[in-house]
C-alpha cells in the first residue's frame, strides 16, 4: 500500500466531491505511540480545524474528507495532547540514544503508523525505519 510524506500532505488541498475545504498546515503526532493523530487544515473560513486522521483519505492530488463533520473546531485539545510535525522540522532525531540528524520528513503507513524518518545528516538525505528512533524539537547542531 505504501507510505505517505508528511511534507507531501501538507501540500495536498481538503476537498468533499471535489469542492476545496481547506488547506492542511500541520500534521499532528503522537511520538510515544509513533502514530498521527490528524492534521490542522487552514478551512476556507479562515477558521482552523482538527482533521482526525482516520478521516483522512488521501491519495495523490488531494484529501478527500466524506463529510464536513470530519472537521472538528477544537484545534487546540489536539494539540495539547500531541506535537506539531512543523515544530518537529529540524529537530534532532536519534537513533538508539545517538544523534543522526536532524529531521527533514516522516514516512507514514496508511494507518497512520510513522514507519519512517527522513534526517538530514551534513547535507544528504537518509530515510532511517522508525524503530529505534526518537524525534526532538531541540534543533540539531549544525
Amino acid at each position: 500500500m505504501g507510505v505517505i510524506s508528511g511534507e507531501g500532505l501538507l501540500r495536498l488541498p481538503v476537498t468533499l466531491r471535489g469542492i476545496r475545504l481547506g488547506q492542511p498546515v500541520d500534521l499532528l503526532l503522537d511520538l510515544v505511540d509513533r502514530h498521527a493523530l490528524g492534521l490542522v487544515v487552514l478551512c476556507r473560513d479562515e477558521t482552523y480545524r482538527f482533521l482526525p486522521w482516520a478521516a483522512v483519505q488521501a491519495d495523490d492530488d488531494e484529501i478527500r474528507v466524506a463529510s464536513p463533520l470530519m472537521l472538528l473546531e477544537d484545534v487546540d485539545f489536539y494539540r495539547a495532547r500531541s506535537d506539531s510535525f512543523r515544530a518537529l522540522l529540524g529537530g534532532v532525531v536519534r537513533r538508539h540514544g545517538a544523534q543522526v540528524g536532524a529531521l527533514h520528513d516522516v514516512e507514514l503507513e496508511r494507518t497512520g503508523k510513522v514507519a519512517g524518518v527522513a534526517v538530514t545528516r551534513d547535507g544528504v538525505e537518509e530515510r532511517l525505519d522508525a524503530e529505534g528512533t526518537s524525534l526532538s524539537s531541540e534543533r540539531a547542531a549544525a
